[in-house]
């Protein structure tokens, strides 16, 4: 297992890799302690976060790389996020419609929330049906600056595919 950390405008983020296969991003409270990334898909994946944060790339082509341990469902729930474009949001209601049963919204926010593949898997773009930021492990703070980063560069920044 192989990890690397970046710091970001919003905090610290820690970055899994184990043999190529990329399995978290993570929101740190600390400051990590220093660290000698030499993996280079790490490298890789800490490059397109950073051109993220610069607002100039929209898509993630490691998620092609990229594994999350969890049921058929929360699987179902991950991928359906991967399609929210950038910049847009939707309500957790929208996301159970579009996993085709509105009454698993619940089970579809629970879901949502054990995302570990932070930005990348943008669970971050979806919100109460009011309009509200509701939910977020990172913090809403951190939610709210992320929605505001993307609406802000969904014009300029380059459309890199989520999968390459």
């Amino acid at each position: 297992m192989a990890e690397a950390f970046i710091n970001t405008p919003i905090g610290w983020l820690q970055i899994v890799a184990d043999k190529n296969i990329l399995t978290r991003i993570h929101f740190m409270e600390d400051v990590p302690g220093e660290t000698d990334i030499r993996d280079s898909f790490l490298i890789e994946c800490v490059q397109h976060l950073e051109h993220y944060f610069e607002g100039t790339v929209t898509g993630f082509p490691f998620l092609q790389k990229a594994r999350q341990e969890g049921t058929v469902f929360q699987q179902r729930v991950w991928q359906e996020l991967i399609n929210i474009p950038y910049g847009k949001t939707i309500s957790y209601r929208e996301l159970a419609i579009r996993l085709g049963d509105e009454k698993c919204i619940r089970a579809a926010a629970s879901a949502n929330g054990q995302n570990n593949l932070a930005i990348a898997v943008p669970c971050h773009r979806v919100i109460g049906s009011d309009g509200s930021l509701t939910g977020y492990a990172g913090g809403l703070w951190r939610k709210k600056w992320l929605l505001e980063h993307e609406a802000k560069n969904s014009g300029k920044a380059s459309q890199a595919s989520l999968f390459g």
